[in-house]
């Protein structure tokens, strides 16, 4: 891969260029990257944050809600200035400033089965910083599909998980086949989250992008990994592809028209 670069871009990528890993070459991929955040809250503003500074190339963000001071204590992208304003925008706003040589796509929706397929075309990586069921397995499903690695992300009170979810590997249903059941999940509105918590996650799911644009490193195929920062740990846990599962096993269904995403988002095959 040809890069030509500027003295700015010189300057501003130097620390990546000076690695046997990255490089030129490796910078060039990623100012060539398109990558599609959804979500733009707690795990989606760290991650937004450092996949600009780094210079992905295409951003796409995705978030149908609007910035509440409530936000402010965790999603560190958005000022109070930003208070009412949509958070697809404030995150573009955001990045326009931090980095010019990223192009960002506000996309104010709530990704679902008639959107779904735009939102992730061409894209290279797609993070899951979401916050509800429905959309995670939306999201497996359809870059399961199209051949799209997902970094998953998840957070609760004091505890985070990640774990990448490439085509050749398990995916979201062999981890957790079915959603729990309404109401039996609660979320940080109710239950409340450490602030700090979804910057460590959504930086872990930022890396995953990263290694996979680079095509370096080993990434969390088939391993989730559960972070504690009251106890500051970090425990691996593997799993494995299921042989039934019904979008990456054999005999599975092989699009997402006829999946229900609402409750326990289960698949029959029957």
């Amino acid at each position: 891969m040809t890069l030509s670069l500027d003295a700015t871009q010189l300057d501003r990528y130097s620390r990546h260029i000076i690695m046997d890993e990255v490089g030129p070459e490796g910078q060039g991929r990623l100012l060539s990257a398109r990558v599609v955040v959804v979500g733009a809250g707690g795990l989606g503003a760290p991650a937004i944050q450092y996949l600009a500074a780094v210079g992905v190339g295409e951003l796409v963000v995705v978030d149908d809600d609007a910035v509440e001071r409530s936000n402010l204590q965790r999603q560190v992208i958005h000022r109070d200035d930003d208070v009412g304003t949509p958070k697809a925008e404030s995150a573009a706003a955001f990045v326009r400033g931090l980095n010019p040589d990223v192009s960002v796509e506000p996309v104010e929706a709530r990704v679902d089965k008639s959107n779904v397929h735009e939102v992730v075309a061409d894209a290279d990586v797609v993070v899951d910083a979401s916050d509800n069921f429905p959309t995670r397995y939306l999201l497996n499903d359809v870059c399961r599909f199209e051949g799209i690695p997902l970094v998953h992300g998840a957070i609760y009170k004091f505890e985070g998980q990640a774990t990448t979810l490439v085509p050749e590997g398990p995916c979201y249903r062999c981890l957790f086949p079915e959603a729990p059941e309404p109401g039996t999940v609660p979320d940080c509105a109710t239950t409340g989250v450490l602030g700090v918590l979804p910057g460590t996650v959504g930086c872990i799911q930022a890396t995953e992008a990263m290694k996979l644009l680079l095509d370096e490193g080993e990434v969390l195929d088939g391993r989730l990994l559960f972070y504690d920062a009251m106890d500051m740990t970090f425990e691996t846990v593997p799993y494995r592809k299921n042989p039934d599962c019904p979008v990456c096993g054999e005999g599975g269904v092989d699009s997402i028209e006829d999946i229900d995403y609402v409750e326990s988002c289960a698949i029959s095959l029957d």
